[in-house]
């Protein structure tokens, strides 16, 4: 058994082994080349705001959403029919508060949602 063969792999081997290694090195230069200006850039940019910068929560805590419900506002109608309102048109919403304030609650005997598995009896 000759050794020519064997010799012809390892050389090649070893040559890919030796290119591979070197475009490693080639990668892990350019990176490290990369991160030396990002270092600089960073340094010319403000600091990140502190905790005390930010604005603080009241002493009487986190203040919550306020749920209630309001009167209905009707949209004005146009005065011919086949002209539309312009946004101009149209005043600002302006929703008095209701004073009923219970919440709408589904007639007894309702399916509820559809696909809920009830009755389906309104």
């Amino acid at each position: 058994m000759t050794t020519i063969p064997v010799e012809a792999i390892a050389s090649n081997a070893a040559g890919g082994v030796l290119v591979a290694f070197i475009g490693g090195l080639v990668v892990a230069g350019a990176l490290v080349w990369a991160v030396r200006p990002g270092i600089r850039v960073r340094r010319r940019e403000p600091a990140p705001p502190r905790r005390w910068d930010h604005p603080a929560v009241p002493p009487s805590g986190p203040v919550g959403a306020a749920r209630e419900l309001r009167e209905p506002n009707e949209v004005p109608r146009a005065g011919d029919e086949s002209a539309r309102l312009t946004p101009h048109e149209i005043h600002a919403v302006t929703g008095e508060r209701s004073e009923n304030q219970d919440r709408p609650r589904r007639s007894p005997g309702s399916s509820g949602s559809f696909g809920s598995g009830g009755s389906g009896a309104t």
